[in-house]
């Protein structure tokens, strides 16, 4: 259903939300409507219909702006990824922009169920976050964090089809060749992917996560 919405013109999706059937609202009081629309901007659709084609789980969220520098504008829900052979279950997941969607899809995929594979033995079933949306500063500082603008996601940890539970906090620094080789794989990945990526090398306040950010401030740590 979700994949099928994005071909849909956005005041057509507006407008299906609405519709009640003729004899039911006849006996009903008119419904209110949100004063809340879907994005529409051309570059918005083309990234959904892509997000789409890498057959993801998802649907779109109306722009809400929070005022004080913080908003989720051209944003989507995502229930779930896809790897080469099954879906990829999140968690925690709150609404994140649809580049950013698009760019953790890819690395989902190819950064991280292939390094599973080819250096754990095992696929990925389950991407842990410690979500994504959020109206705060950068710690220590003035200035917004891409989590304000729906731009960063925390991820915390990954769960594998053998039943292998990796987290950040737990397995970053394990005493294990093949752990610390999965690690630094699917961080070198995400460096040529999202702007910024920050881990437990970073400071402290990232000891239990990587923070993956769409930003034109290339940061890889």
């Amino acid at each position: 259903m979700n994949r099928l919405l994005i071909l849909m013109p956005a005041v057509a999706l507006l407008g299906a939300c609405s519709v009640l059937p003729e004899a039911q609202a006849a006996r009903e009081a008119p419904v209110k409507r949100s004063t809340m629309v879907f994005n529409a901007r051309p570059e918005t659709r083309q990234c959904l219909a892509q997000l789409g084609s890498a057959k993801a789980s998802f649907t779109p969220l109306p722009d809400q702006y929070y005022g004080a520098g913080c908003s989720a504008v051209g944003t989507v829900k995502l229930a779930s990824l896809r790897s080469d052979k099954r879906d990829l279950a999140l968690s925690n997941l709150g609404p994140v922009t649809c580049p950013l969607a698009e760019t953790f899809a890819g690395w989902a995929r190819f950064g991280v169920d292939r390094a599973a594979q080819q250096i754990l033995g095992s696929a990925l079933v389950r991407i842990e976050t410690m979500g994504s949306y959020n109206c705060r500063n950068v710690a220590g500082t003035g200035r917004r964090s891409g989590h304000a603008t729906a731009s960063a996601i925390d991820v915390s940890g990954f769960v594998l089809a053998d039943g292998r539970r990796l987290t950040v906090s737990n397995d970053w620094n394990r005493n294990s060749p093949e752990v610390k080789r999965f690690f630094q794989t699917i961080h070198s990945s995400a460096c040529k992917r999202f702007g910024m990526v920050l881990g437990p090398a970073y400071n402290t306040a990232h000891r239990d996560h990587l923070h993956l950010e769409m930003t034109a401030r290339p940061l890889c740590r």
